[in-house]
C-alpha cells in the first residue's frame, strides 16, 4: 500500500517540485496539495493522509499554529518544510517540539533544480515519518532530576565521558535527556542529523532549557564537566587527547553513512579517545549510523546504552546497534537520563573504594 502524502505550502512552485519528487516514488503518492492550513484541514478530513509536509510560514494561519491544533485534534506524521533563515531555524526549533517529525530544507540557491537534488532525501524521510510512532510531547519535569543518582567526586573530573548519537525524533529526544543532567555531569558530545544552520539555534534552546552548559562545538575546546558540544551541522565532530584534556575537533571529511555530522565518526573517536571511560547513549533515528560506531566504543571498554522501541520516534538506529551486540542495556527515552548516571555512580563508587 502507497504512502499517502498530502503537500501544504504557499509556494505553487514547491507544491509542483514536491509532487514530482513523491509522486516519482513506487511507493508514495500525492493525495492532495494545499496553498494554506485552512485548505488542508479540509483536505484531511477528505484523503486521510499518513503524512503531512508543511511549509513553517504560512498564510491565512501561522503554520505552527496549524501545526499545534493538528496535533492536539488529530495527530498525525508532520514533516516540515524550512527556509534556511536564522527565523526559518527557529520556528522549525518548535515546531520538532509541537510534534513534528523531521523537517527538510528548502534550498539556497535555484528552489526548482535544488529541490530535485533533495530527492532521495526528501523521500527518505516521508518513509520516517510514515513510520513513526506519534504521541504527545511534554517538557520533561525538571521534577525528574531530584530522584537521579547523585554523583560523586570522581564523576567530575574530565575522565568521564557521555556519547550521544540521534537522528529522526533526536531534538526532542535529546532535550529531554539534556533536561535531567544536572549541573555537575560529565562532558558531553553529541551527533545529531541536521543541516548547517540550524545547530546553532538547536544548542541555543537547550541551553536556555538545561542546567548544563548546551553550545555547538566550535572545535579545540576543552570538554568540560557540566557542558554538552553539539556538532555543527556542516562538520563532524569527533572527541581527542590534548596531554590530560579532553577536546572537541571539527572535521569537513566526507558524509559517513551519507551524514555529515555522522554518529559513526563521534562514537569512532570516543571509543580511540575514551574508552573505558566513554558512556554511549544512541537514541531515535531513521538508519544505522552509529551502529558499528558505538560497536567499537563497546571493545574498547565503553559502557552503552540504546533507547527501547516503544519510546522511539523511528526506531532505526537503536534497532541496528541492538541487532550487533554493541549496547549493555536497553530502556525508554525517560529512564535513560536515570540509568546513565546511575551506571556512573556505581563507577564512581567503585572508584572510591579502590
Amino acid at each position: 500500500m502507497k504512502i499517502k502524502v498530502l503537500i501544504v505550502d504557499d509556494s505553487a512552485l514547491i507544491r509542483s517540485v514536491m509532487s514530482e519528487i513523491i509522486s516519482s516514488q513506487s511507493d508514495m503518492e500525492v493525495v492532495g496539495v494545499a496553498p494554506d492550513p485552512l485548505v488542508a484541514r479540509e483536505l484531511i478530513k477528505q484523503t486521510n493522509p499518513d503524512v503531512l509536509t508543511l511549509d513553517v510560514e504560512m498564510p491565512k494561519m501561522d503554520g505552527l499554529d496549524f501545526l499545534e491544533k493538528l496535533m492536539r485534534l488529530r495527530p498525525m506524521p508532520v514533516l516540515m518544510v524550512s527556509s534556511l533563515t536564522e527565523r526559518g531555524s527557529e520556528i522549525t526549533m518548535r515546531a520538532l517540539e509541537l510534534g513534528a517529525v523531521d523537517f527538510v530544507t528548502k534550498p539556497k540557491i535555484s528552489i526548482q533544480s535544488g529541490m530535485r537534488e533533495y530527492a532521495e532525501l526528501i523521500a527518505d524521510k516521508i518513509r520516517a515519518a510514515a513510520k513513526a510512532r506519534i504521541r504527545p510531547r511534554t517538557l520533561a519535569s525538571a521534577a525528574h532530576a531530584g530522584a537521579l543518582p547523585a554523583l560523586r567526586n570522581p564523576l567530575t573530573s574530565s575522565e568521564k565521558l557521555i556519547i550521544i548519537g540521534a537522528s529522526t525524533g533526536g531534538t526532542e529526544a535529546i532535550r529531554e535527556f539534556l533536561m535531567q543532567m544536572p549541573s555537575d555531569c560529565p562532558g558531553i558530545l553529541i551527533a545529531q542529523h541536521m543541516p548547517e544552520g540550524f545547530t546553532t539555534s538547536f544548542a541555543r534552546r537547550l541551553d536556555s532549557l538545561c542546567k548544563i552548559s548546551v553550545r555547538e562545538a566550535a572545535g579545540d575546546e576543552r570538554v568540560l564537566p557540566g557542558h554538552a558540544y553539539i556538532a555543527p551541522g556542516h562538520s563532524h565532530l569527533l572527541l581527542a587527547r590534548s596531554g590530560a584534556n579532553y577536546v572537541t575537533r571539527i572535521e569537513q571529511s566526507e558524509p559517513v553513512n551519507r551524514h555529515r555530522p555522522s554518529v559513526d565518526v563521534l562514537f569512532r573517536s570516543a571509543a580511540l579517545a575514551a574508552g573505558k571511560n566513554a558512556v554511549g547513549v544512541i537514541l531515535t533515528g531513521m538508519g544505522k549510523d552509529g551502529a558499528a560506531g558505538m560497536l567499537e566504543m563497546k571493545t574498547a571498554g565503553a559502557y552503552n546504552f540504546a533507547q527501547d522501541e516503544a519510546s522511539c520516534v523511528v526506531f532505526g538506529m537503536p534497532r541496528e546497534a541492538i541487532a550487533l551486540g554493541a549496547n549493555h542495556e536497553v530502556g525508554p527515552l525517560t529512564a535513560l537520563p536515570g540509568m546513565v548516571l546511575g551506571y556512573l555512580a556505581t563507577q564512581g563508587n567503585r572508584a572510591l573504594r579502590v
